[in-house]
């Protein structure tokens, strides 16, 4: 078994990368866990803060594929000691990122009321969502161009410079939350729910700073930009399109999910913003193990090594799925204090502990669809991905919502979806990755 392939060389890219995936979830959880401990409307300020969050999620995932793209890219040409052919191409991505941001805060920010109110938000929780929203999209620019940074990063097997940024502007968020949030007597006033938007904000920035470093100081790149088109650019622009087409797609999903749960009520959604965000941590914590397999599959595909990737799928599905079951048994044991981290409401707790369970067991499915999306990733085939999703939303996902929906089952019915969802995300790209590549 190669070198590429060891245990030692998955995990460094894949302990670096959990880290700094983790660390992203952090900020989101963190903001929600001590919002929803403010005294004066906490219900009402946690509902707010899991809608923003599922949104910037939403829209941060479709826009970010270019990581994606950039990181197949960049570890493709790698593993063929064809780096120089992208030396002009990622300042050129770095730029069209950056682009892309600037339309997509000022089209979102414009239209903020009429987006949370199509997630059946009114009254406060509207009205909070919007204040909250409007101060987090600042950070779009710095979060997008940070990601581009990111997936160069990662291309160049390097996943350890992303988790010391992510690890910083988590810490950091942890700290502002408390101190922008509740106050410091004499020193910062209390500001509720607009205190975690300045956090994430200035966190955002601090990453965004030490991204920067890195990549000028410890990559072959730069940021200078040449008058001629690399021609690898509208390749990489094609291949982000089908992967922005297949995050939107994903997206659906996760709108309908919140809108219905909001439609149940506020404490539903006040659940559904917990378990969401809990769900939430848990992908990116596995995604670690994705990130390595998109490195190291895009650097194999490189070297035409398809042996390797084959090995490599098998060892990395196990290690994950290890994960996944250690995650379970944890939350397992403190089911009902997790909850209580994030709200003390006795309604919002009952309906949280009642629906965790499917998360948790839902865990093993979603790993494997996580390792193999990034190993078709890193191959750069976007477009068996995009198909993948349209037929787990739309034949799997969607169906299945409406049916327990009719059924009265409330929020089982979002994550009953979800579950079956995964499913048909997970099962048709292992037998498609086993049918083309084991025998090649």
């Amino acid at each position: 078994m190669g070198k590429e392939i060891s245990f030692k060389n998955i995990n460094a890219l894949a302990i670096p990368a959990i880290f700094a995936g983790i660390s992203e979830s952090v900020i989101s959880l963190t903001d929600i866990a001590i919002v929803g401990n403010i005294k004066e409307n906490g219900v009402e300020a946690l509902a707010a803060a899991g809608l923003v969050g599922s949104f910037l999620t939403a829209i941060i995932w479709v826009v970010a594929q270019t990581k994606t793209s950039i990181s197949a890219t960049v570890s493709q040409h790698l593993g063929a000691n064809r780096i120089y052919a992208v030396k002009t191409l990622v300042p050129q991505a770095i730029a069209f990122n950056f682009i892309l941001s600037i339309a997509i805060l000022i089209s979102t920010t414009l239209f903020s009321n009429l987006i949370f109110k199509a997630y059946n938000a009114e009254g406060l929780i509207l009205e909070y969502a919007v204040d909250y929203y409007n101060i987090r999209a600042l950070g779009f620019p710095l979060t997008l161009i940070t990601f581009a940074l990111y997936g160069v990063f990662r291309g160049l097997q390097n996943t350890l410079w992303a988790m010391k940024c992510s690890l910083v502007g988590a810490f950091l968020n942890v700290i502002l939350d408390f101190a922008f949030v509740f106050g410091i007597d004499g020193f910062i006033p209390a500001m509720h729910l607009k205190g975690a938007a300045y956090a994430s904000l200035i966190a955002q920035f601090v990453m965004f700073a030490m991204a920067l470093y890195y990549y000028l100081y410890k990559t072959p790149f730069t940021l200078k930009l040449r008058k001629k088109i690399n021609p690898s650019l509208k390749p990489l622009i094609i291949m982000s399109f089908n992967f922005i087409l297949r995050t939107a797609t994903l997206n659906i999903a996760i709108y309908m999910a919140n809108a219905y749960a909001t439609g149940y009520g506020k404490e539903y959604i006040a659940a559904q913003s917990i378990l969401m965000n809990i769900w939430l941590f848990f992908s990116f914590f596995i995604d670690g193990y994705a990130s390595a397999g998109n490195a190291m599959a895009g650097k194999l595909v490189g070297q035409n090594n398809y042996m390797g990737l084959w090995n490599l799928s098998k060892r990395i599905s196990r290690y994950s799925i290890i994960v996944s079951v250690v995650l379970i048994l944890l939350c397992a044991v403190f089911y009902k204090p997790i909850g209580l981290l994030f709200n003390q409401d006795p309604e919002v707790i009952h309906i949280f502990t009642t629906v965790f369970w499917i998360v948790l067991i839902m865990q093993p499915i979603n790993t494997l669809a996580y390792i193999y999306d990034g190993i078709f990733k890193g191959m750069g085939d976007a477009k068996l991905l995009r198909n993948n999703l349209f037929f787990a939303t739309f034949c799997g996902f969607i169906p299945t919502l409406l049916l327990f929906d009719y059924l009265d089952f409330k929020l089982y019915s979002v994550w009953f979806a979800f579950a079956v969802w995964m499913a048909c995300r997970s099962f048709p790209l292992m037998y498609i990755f086993k049918r083309d590549y084991v025998q090649r």
